[in-house]
């Protein structure tokens, strides 16, 4: 997963990234809402951790001006601030979950994991896509009950397809995806991971739409 921080705390902000990297994730930090993307592709981040209180602006102004442009990405409210009407402002204005401060990092990343299923609309930590299953957090797929030795790039592939079946994904956002804090994959090396997952998954699971991207097809 990729996903973008928004907190203005430096010890708070370095943890974060250090407890996401021994998670296996990658992280982007901004310290101002000024320096926090307003438009953004939907595959650029898995899920967006934001602090309310910023040194130039409200979180929840930010939040609302994403939803308000369209972005679905999940979104977790970090705050040091209890009240209710604090908590119900941030559901009604679109957060997903929301964390009060101090809080222990292996519930944040629990809390994470579950929103970002939610949004791939996968009901347990197992990802079930027809007879193709995938357990994100064990690094482990299994076709029709038979284990599936994959190499790490091309797990990554088959999770960014996974997120949303439903949809196709260009090129230009799994060739980004697949290297978020670098210059992306190139095509052709990409091509090569899709040919190499196709052969292990079965060439029909992956749909090609030509001059777009592509798709995962459950089967």
């Amino acid at each position: 997963m990729h996903l973008l921080i928004i907190e203005d705390d430096l010890d708070l902000g370095r943890s974060l990234q250090q407890a996401l990297k021994a998670e296996g994730q990658s992280s982007e930090w901004r310290r101002r809402a000024a320096d926090a993307p307003m438009h953004f592709e939907a595959a650029d981040y898995d899920c967006v951790l934001l602090d309310l209180t910023l040194p130039d602006g409200f979180g929840l102004d930010l939040l609302t001006k994403w939803r308000r442009a369209g972005h679905t990405v999940p979104v977790i409210v970090i705050t040091a601030r209890e009240s209710l009407e604090e908590r119900l402002a941030g559901l009604d204005g679109g957060a997903d979950d929301f964390i009060i401060k101090p809080f222990a990092m292996p519930e944040l990343m629990s809390r994470i994991r579950a929103v970002v299923r939610r949004y791939a609309q996968q009901a347990s930590e197992v990802w079930q896509l027809g007879d193709l299953r995938i357990e994100p957090r064990a690094h482990a797929v299994s076709l029709a009950g038979e284990a599936l030795d994959l190499s790490p790039r091309e797990f990554q592939l088959l999770l960014e397809l996974a997120r949303d079946s439903s949809s196709v994904v260009s090129k230009g956002q799994l060739s980004q995806r697949l290297a978020p804090l670098g210059e992306g994959v190139e095509f052709g090396a990409l091509e090569v991971h899709v040919s190499n997952l196709r052969r292990k998954i079965g060439a029909q699971r992956i749909r090609t739409v030509r001059g777009v991207g592509y798709q995962l097809v459950p089967c």
